[in-house]
């Protein structure tokens, strides 16, 4: 709660800004010739994991650069923020025998998007866990955009009935990262996420793999109902806010709205 007042008494005294930007690397990124993860001493080794039937994809360097995306590179010291956060996050979900995470924020363009990105590689990078990200923000769906991963099929036509899941799962040539994007934004979202077909979905990719951590990026909290509307189904939520563009009455409103769920923490952004 320190965190969190601290945030709320920076925000009194910040004003929005148009000018705020994300804090990007000096380097260059590149992905590393031969990708090792970092040495956790895990229970369970998930080193080689063969991708038959997810579709494998090669990113953009420099399309992930120009869209704040560095955890995957584990030479760029700002990629060293996330394994914190990771390390952190990870050890209350495990306390609490969690799987599911949702990420959110009190209104669009704080950066929830690249946290979720971000924070499902550094994960991805523990050789005894492996990582989903799903996209949920059915209004504006931004990971697709941000990987710069192109989908003939995404969640929209799982959702349609026109798709089975492994149909739409991508591996972005990360090892032990798959992803789930949604391609286009839908005109009921919040019906959507509030529908029986989204239960089951969420069961399934719960119970596919005990050593699985899901991240779902969800639509911001106050423009409308619909990150409410599946919360109750996630395990654990974390919230992001932004330097000089949340506001104090847009962060105690958020918490409001968070009062019954499990808020693991919260992410100062832009800060």
């Amino acid at each position: 709660m320190e965190r969190i007042k601290h945030a709320i008494e920076k925000a009194k005294n910040q004003h929005p800004s148009e000018d705020a930007k994300v804090v990007q690397t000096q380097q260059p990124a590149s992905v590393p010739a031969s990708y090792k993860p970092a040495s956790q001493q895990p229970t369970e080794v998930l080193d080689k994991i063969n991708y038959k039937k997810t579709r494998v994809v090669s990113l953009n360097i420099a399309h992930l650069e120009k869209n704040r995306i560095f955890a995957f590179n584990k030479n760029d010291p700002t990629s060293v923020t996330f394994d914190v956060l990771r390390t952190q996050i990870l050890q209350k979900m495990e306390e609490k025998g969690w799987r599911t995470l949702a990420i959110t924020s009190p209104t669009p363009a704080v950066g929830k998007t690249v946290i979720a990105i971000n924070l499902a590689m550094s994960i991805a990078q523990k050789t005894n866990k492996t990582a989903m990200l799903v996209d949920f923000d059915l209004r504006q769906p931004k990971i697709s955009e941000y990987l710069g991963i192109t989908m003939e099929k995404s969640l929209n036509d799982l959702l349609n009935g026109d798709a089975e899941l492994p149909d739409i799962l991508v591996n972005p040539n990360i090892p032990r990262l798959v992803v789930l994007p949604t391609m286009h934004a839908v005109s009921n979202p919040s019906e959507i996420l509030s529908s029986r077909r989204v239960s089951i979905l969420i069961k399934e990719l719960r119970e596919h793999y005990e050593s699985r951590i899901i991240i779902f990026d969800l639509p911001s909290l106050l423009h409308s109902d619909d990150a409410i509307s599946v919360l109750p189904q996630i395990d654990c939520i974390l919230m992001v806010f932004a330097n000089g563009m949340s506001s104090k009455r847009e962060i105690e409103d958020s918490l409001r709205h968070l009062s019954k769920a499990n808020l693991i923490g919260t992410v100062f952004n832009k800060a």
